[in-house]
């Protein structure tokens, strides 16, 4: 069963997450966007996506190098939904296959 704690903590985390989107909607439902701005805020999810995906570069597990050269190499061609699923499925097979060998 999970702890007050981590409940607690988990419903925080909720609620900060969940205000971020709310003020943002709220500052900006009124106003138009300049070009410039447009732009950061489309790119704005793939540095999310890169904040997740830095700490891979300096992973010593196999599995999941080889699922970071896999993500760069469908980021190249494909969208981020089969890129992100290509990349989740490399690392779960490649995860399994090293447990399953070692």
């Amino acid at each position: 069963m999970i702890s007050w704690a981590s409940f607690l903590t988990i419903i925080g985390m909720l609620c900060v997450t969940y205000s971020t989107r709310l003020i943002g909607y709220f500052a900006l439902r009124n106003r138009t966007l300049s070009p410039r701005a447009k732009q950061m805020m489309e790119a704005a999810p793939g540095c999310v996506l890169i904040s997740v995906i830095a700490p891979y570069f300096v992973s010593h597990k196999p599995h999941e190098l080889f699922a970071l050269a896999v993500a760069l190499l469908m980021a190249a061609r494909f969208s981020m939904l089969t890129t992100v699923l290509a990349a989740v499925a490399a690392s779960g097979i490649g995860g399994w296959l090293l447990q399953l060998l070692g």
